[in-house]
């Protein structure tokens, strides 16, 4: 591997050359971009080297809404083989390496999806692949949330407020953008280098940042028009302001289609810029690149090659097309087809009339193939890209791609059987795949230095890292009671430093010698948050009335954002936040019952919750989700996995044996067979116990400050409201079945406290399966031919 070294002197001199303080007087940020510079420089020719040795090969492109990276700085430490180094530096000169905590996020992601593209990139970097990334540079990611009452605030998160050290503009290719409404936009890329672990290898996530390509205009500023002056800059920059704007109006419709186009066509023009200048004929595109559409989001692509094809480089729409069909791969990340995006058509025209125009001729030209091979109108019109009035984008990406993949393997049979069943039919051979991971760099061996020294030890090598089936081998420790022992205390020990952080982060006590229970993800009806705030609500009126006795005393922890449109999902933070209230201030529960909802959950906030959790709430309604990688991330770090057959959960429990996990609820198949039939109030009257949880919504036991919304969360669990019928995600049919698993749990963790961090052991042996390593060799090798 490349050798690295940051000294004393370089430190010393950047925060000298940018702020004019000492390492001791340098607050964290200051010495953040003062290591971070120190950094860069170091890897400057190996990332040269690496993006040198991509161009000239055929290479991916992974187009992504969202790069969740988190905080870059300890990772690229640790990947370079730094990180004690420079801590022992700052050491030495009065200051603490722990203080880099204090420095933001890069938070440009939402949750599972832009967590992925990270770790696929990370992996791709350790493997020496050439994956680029590609992204939009947003100004102020999702937001910041803060809980205020009990309710979700949000303010901007203002990630490069101290500037953005691990990040390389780059003029020279910038691209320009224009839509159908007369706006011009620059495109402006931003190189952020992706570390390789330990093996001088960099890879580039490129994310494009939106400016106005009109000067400011300063006779309109001379006349008193302030505003209007600037009017094109601040439109230009709306572009790349937020993610995942509002879209509950027609502006914020209209912003969102911008956005995807946004980066879209400046991916796509970066690409073929480069092919272009490296002297090869555009018809070999193909043979270069291949380029992996995450979600529908960057589809756009599609319409944006086959334009640069037919209007740049003089090729008929027939051979665009087919060269389409061999470049791009799409995977799916969702079974719910409200998910599944769609633009209207009259909105595309406006916005973006070319890729209209594309569009039509794409859909066209897949009704003549599929009327020239005979199939069924009734399938044809069940398909048709264009329908309702409206741009289909999964079915645009289904039919222009090589390849199609699913995230879990449960997720790839109901795609198969279901939501895409008519595609299956059509195109079997193009079906794939692909079960999620995440990287054990950063979500075991940066987060959890302890247990990741005590793996170590046991398999006498740190090889792990980049072979994550070596865990294997810790099966063998099982029965060690000194191997558990040692265990446990590190378990006790990143409980601890949890209960520190949330008392500092969020002003709450909780007890390490409780039993975590942990369930972080984006907060999201299918995702059932509201289960288990109401099982929470279920063990208190069992601890007050007696029927319950014993329960280990255990802390709920919910990390989660909800997107600002989405009411239902506030009032369920809201909720959360009621119960948390209700038991710690009754002097029967104080002592047993504790829940906190952590505000502003993040990358970086997840590194500390992993390595503490003794449970991992994976309870989704089966079928629902994809696969999850937070379940993943709380496996390897040693937690068992409470949570239905649903997602990676059914990998999870082959893996690590259901033995060592806790599975409840109804599968797939039985709610097919109840779902037509389904009456949640038949199971409320028959159990007053189930009654009486729900009643708090609307009975005065918990407070919605007036705004109506427990009301609104009772009628549409037990009436269905809006497009949903009642109880849609089926809570009510597994409340019992899954407080029994819970009580169960507790009465094991009570009962033989050695045999249940067994099953945690077993649970960090049998997870090698998930690592985004070998996600991405397989994307590799059955897809991108890399």
């Amino acid at each position: 591997m490349a050798e690295y070294n940051i000294t004393q002197d370089d430190i010393t001199a950047a925060l000298k050359d940018s702020y004019n303080v000492t390492v001791s007087e340098a607050v964290p940020w200051q010495l953040h971009n003062a290591i971070s510079a120190a950094a860069m420089r170091n890897i400057a020719e190996a990332w040269k080297t690496s993006s040198s040795d991509h161009y000239a090969k055929r290479r991916a492109m992974y187009l992504s809404m969202e790069f969740l990276v988190g905080r870059a700085i300890q990772n690229n430490l640790l990947s370079l083989g730094l990180s004690d180094e420079v801590a022992t530096l700052l050491q030495k000169s009065g200051a603490d390496y722990g203080s880099l905590e204090e420095v933001e996020d890069a938070a440009l992601g939402n949750g599972g999806l832009g967590r992925l593209a990270a770790c696929f990139l990370d992996s791709a970097a350790a493997m020496r692949l050439p994956l680029f990334g590609y992204g939009i540079r947003y100004r102020y990611g999702l937001f910041r949330q803060g809980i205020e009452n009990g309710f979700q605030t949000e303010t901007a998160d203002d990630w490069t407020r101290y500037g953005d050290p691990w990040s390389v503009r780059v003029d020279a290719d910038a691209v320009s953008i224009d839509y159908g409404d007369g706006q011009r936009v620059v495109a402006v890329p931003y190189d952020m280098p992706v570390v390789g672990w330990r093996n001088g290898h960099i890879g580039t996530l490129r994310l494009w940042q939106a400016e106005s390509a009109a000067e400011f205009d300063f006779a309109a500023f001379d006349r008193g028009e302030y505003l209007g002056a600037d009017s094109a800059r601040i439109l230009a920059e709306n572009i790349s302001k937020c993610l995942y704007p509002n879209d509950n109006s027609y502006e914020g419709k209209v912003l969102r289609l911008k956005q995807e186009a946004f980066f879209s066509y400046a991916s796509i023009r970066d690409a073929v810029r480069r092919h272009v200048a490296a002297g090869r004929g555009i018809e070999d595109f193909p043979h270069w690149h291949s380029v992996q559409l995450n979600d529908t989001h960057p589809t756009l692509a599609i319409p944006a090659l086959i334009e640069e094809l037919i209007d740049r480089h003089g090729l008929t729409f027939e051979q665009a097309l087919d060269i389409s069909k061999q470049t791009f791969n799409y995977t799916n990340h969702t079974i719910m087809a409200e998910a599944l995006e769609k633009w209207d058509i009259e909105t595309l025209k406006r916005v973006l009339p070319r890729a209209y125009e594309i569009a039509l001729q794409i859909h066209e030209a897949f009704l003549n193939e599929l009327y020239a091979k005979g199939y069924d109108k009734n399938l044809i019109e069940s398909v048709k890209i264009i329908a309702g009035g409206q741009l289909h984008m999964a079915r645009l990406a289904l039919f222009c791609g090589a390849a199609v993949n699913g995230v879990a393997e449960i997720h790839t049979e109901i795609l198969k059987n279901d939501v895409l069943k008519e595609w299956y039919q059509l195109y079997p051979q193009k079906f794939q795949n692909k079960t999620n991971g995440i990287t054990p760099r950063r979500w075991i061996r940066l987060c959890n230095p302890e247990l990741s020294e005590k793996i170590t030890r046991h398999l006498m090598s740190e090889d792990w890292v980049t072979d994550l089936d070596k865990l294997q081998g810790l099966k063998a420790y099982t029965n060690s009671k000194e191997s558990i022992a040692e265990f446990i205390e590190i378990k006790s020990l990143k409980k601890r430093q949890l209960a520190e952080y949330i008392l500092k982060n969020d002003g709450v006590t909780i007890d390490p010698a409780s039993i975590y229970d942990v369930q972080i993800k984006r907060l999201h009806e299918y995702k059932r948050q509201l289960l288990n705030a109401l099982s929470v609500l279920y063990i208190y009126f069992g601890i007050k009335d007696g029927s319950i006795k014993d329960f280990y005393p255990t802390t709920f922890i919910f990390g989660a954002k909800s997107a600002p449109g989405y009411a239902r999902a506030k009032g369920i933070i809201k909720f959360i936040n009621e119960i948390a209230e209700l038991v710690s201030k009754d002097p029967d529960t104080k002592d047993i019952l504790k829940v906190v909802f952590i505000a502003n959950y993040r990358v970086s906030y997840a590194e500390k919750l992993a390595p503490a959790a003794d449970v991992s709430e994976q309870i989704s309604t089966a079928g629902t989700e994809a696969s999850g990688t937070g379940n993943m991330k709380l496996m390897l770090n040693g937690a068992v996995t409470l949570g239905t057959y649903d997602g990676a959960n059914v990998e999870i429990v082959r893996e690590a044996g259901e033995e060592n996990n806790y599975i409840f609820g109804a599968r797939v198949e039985d709610i097919a067979k109840i779902k037509d039939t389904y009456d949640p109030r038949q199971i409320i009257s028959k159990n007053p116990r189930i009654a009486r949880v729900l009643n708090t919504l609307i009975d005065g036991t918990v407070n919605d400050g007036g705004s109506g919304a427990f009301r609104e969360l009772y009628f549409a669990l037990v009436d269905g409201a809006s497009w949903h019928k009642p109880d849609h995600y089926y809570l009510l049919l597994d409340f019992e079945d899954y407080v029994d698993t819970k009580l169960r749990l507790n009465a094991d963790y009570h009962d033989d406290r050695e045999t249940f961090y067994k099953k945690c052991w077993l649970n960090i042996a049998g997870s090698g399966f998930f690592s985004s390593d070998r996600t991405i060799a397989d994307y590799a090798k059955n897809i991108w031919r890399i």
